[in-house]
């Protein structure tokens, strides 16, 4: 009994420190061969059995770096147990004969530092078979490469770049399977992936000057965000290969050896400058890249009430998903309505372009002729390295058959009295000695006075009624064509928003606008210059319930919070409800 309880205790005991030695962190450098000719070249791995961060290589004194560092990642699991590895490798070739120190490797794991120890590496003469030629490593890492092209490493603030990604190998080796283990992030980036569609082998492909096979991997543009040194971490993709074996079969063919290798087009740095301060103009707003800019009319000749659109247009290549247009300018006696944007952007390797556009549409109040001012767009050329400004041309607008605004008759009855000069003869032509009469009385009935006293009524009552009909009846009109204008757009932005579910910026821009132009038709205010606080006392003013009218502000709070950030916690369906509710019930109450 008591051997049994001393072995179970002896196992117990060894799994424990089976489970310690697991648990603890190992950090070792380890290498191809200690002993190597002046020709030769030197494979060094770094492992660690946990992710770490801040990898410092040793200065490598004595060696020059060939390639390096691929890095290659290992997970798996056996008997519910998990491993992880992860490689650093280095290809060196010695600079001298004699022992070299290899320095000690650094890096952070949980917050600690570990540190590798020293090696030491004798260099030999020149041998004369330098390296096998037959083993697998040194055949894959002459043969295959892995490199991330930049079409540009100094760009400025929100200038596009492209990064491709190529496979280059050759002969003797031959690919049957590639699998992407790490993909880069692009945190820094406006970013977006080209598809590429089936993979293809090129035969004709270049690297150093040197002929390979190449296969483009990944394709992706991207759009700095911030100035500085921006990483982009590294693609690593894991090959299965055949490679040509020392055996050979009953014909003196060799035979082909399957494996395994990881390889990474490693870390690169973007250096993205900002753009300049200098002659930077006053409405500029981030547009970079080459465009052309244009103010649209739909039409310029209307009648009072009607409608028309203008449409401010920009076209080109740049970052067009990325800026604001400018906003237009237009004199007060015509209504504004929040602009409806568009967007026909296509992404190629080259960057962004297509065209972006905000439609505005328009109500003139009185008739007249309205001037449409240029309006001035502003952008940053990356080419030229200047700030250039484009301007739209002057446009007027006819508006006929209206009533006319007060302001213009006013102008004419303040018009500037003028003091005519007579001659003195000038009234000569009355006469001064007159002959009187007298005036012979009348009865009052069936005299002009009767009939002008008695038909007096009904031409006022016919004068009150066509006034009514033809003045008045068309004022509501444009006052109700105008509304029902708002109402149209409240509809057609909240069925935009709906439509926008799968994109919470789109979504809450159109919700806000909607909102608007809800208040714009129902009040006929210009809410959008007003705080929220004024939004809540209009609508109370309007006998609308106190709750209501603060839910209708917490919506449009909730929506310039998701504009504005985005990184914040936003229901989509329950703010679309919540404001389809909170519409209805105004509606019912007003």
């Amino acid at each position: 009994m008591i051997r049994i309880l001393a072995s179970r205790l002896l196992v117990s005991l060894l799994l424990l420190s089976t489970f310690s030695i697991q648990a603890q962190v190992s950090f070792d450098a380890k290498v191809s061969k200690k002993r190597l000719g002046l020709n030769e070249r030197l494979r060094v791995d770094f492992v660690m059995n946990e992710n770490g961060d801040n990898f410092n290589p040793p200065s490598f004194t004595g060696f020059q770096v060939v390639s390096g560092p691929q890095q290659a990642v290992s997970r798996s699991w056996v008997n519910g147990v998990q491993s992880f590895s992860k490689t650093y490798t280095y290809f060196l070739t010695p600079k001298l004969k004699g022992k070299i120190t290899l320095d000690q490797a650094q890096i952070t794991i949980n917050g600690e530092v570990y540190k590798t120890s020293p090696i030491i590496i004798e260099v030999t003469e020149a041998v004369e078979k330098p390296n096998d030629p037959n083993n697998i490593d040194y055949i894959t890492d002459e043969n295959i490469k892995l490199v991330a092209e930049i079409s540009n490493s100094n760009p400025y603030l929100n200038e596009g770049i492209s990064v491709v990604y190529k496979l280059y190998f050759r002969n003797p080796i031959s690919i049957s399977d590639v699998q992407e283990l790490e993909s880069p992030s692009y945190g820094d980036f406006w970013s977006h992936l080209i598809k590429i569609g089936q993979v293809r082998v090129n035969t004709k492909g270049v690297y150093k000057g040197e002929p390979y096979n190449e296969v483009v991997w990944r394709k992706v543009v991207l759009y700095p965000q911030k100035t500085g040194k921006l990483n982009i971490e590294p693609l690593t993709l894991n090959l299965s290969l055949s490679v040509p074996s020392n055996r050979r079969d009953l014909f003196g063919r060799r035979l082909l050896t399957q494996g395994q290798k990881t390889i990474s087009a490693g870390r690169r740095v973007i250096n993205v400058k900002s753009l300049p301060k200098k002659n930077q103009p006053a409405g500029f707003t981030g547009a970079v890249g080459q465009f052309d800019f244009d103010v649209i009319l739909d039409k310029d000749a209307l009648k009072a009430t009607e409608s028309f659109q203008t449409t401010l247009k920009v076209r080109g290549n740049g970052n067009l998903k990325l800026f604001n247009l400018p906003k237009i300018n237009v004199p007060n006696t015509l209504e504004v309505y929040e602009p409806e944007h568009k967007e026909n952007v296509k992404i190629k390797l080259k960057g962004m372009e297509g065209t972006i556009e905000d439609t505005y549409t328009i109500v003139p109040q009185y008739q007249g002729k309205y001037p449409i001012p240029s309006i001035q767009f502003s952008y940053f050329d990356p080419k030229a390295k200047s700030y250039k400004t484009v301007r739209s041309q002057d446009l007027l607008v006819d508006v006929f058959d209206g009533p006319i605004a007060a302001d213009s008759q006013k102008e004419i009855t303040n018009a500037p009295k003028q003091i005519i000069q007579t001659a003195d003869n000038t009234f000569r032509f009355i006469l001064l000695n007159t002959k009187l009469s007298p005036i012979k009385t009348a009865s009052f009935w069936n005299s002009t006075l009767f009939w002008s006293l008695l038909t007096f009524p009904v031409v006022l009552l016919l004068v009150v009624y066509l006034l009514k009909r033809f003045v008045l009846e068309r004022t509501e009109d444009s006052g109700s064509k105008k509304q029902r204008e708002a109402q149209r757009l409240a509809r057609k932005y909240l069925s935009s928003a709906k439509k926008a579910f799968h994109d919470q910026a789109l979504f809450y821009e159109a919700l806000e606008r909607a909102l608007h132009n809800y208040l714009k038709a129902k009040l006929k205010i210009e809410t959008t210059e007003l705080s929220k606080d004024k939004i809540e006392r209009l609508l109370i003013d309007k006998k609308v319930n106190q709750q209501t009218a603060l839910n209708f502000v917490a919506v449009i709070e909730n929506c310039e919070r998701a504009r504005y950030a985005p990184g914040s916690s936003v229901s989509i369906k329950g703010d679309y409800e919540k404001a389809s509710s909170i519409i209805a019930s105004i509606d019912r109450q007003l």
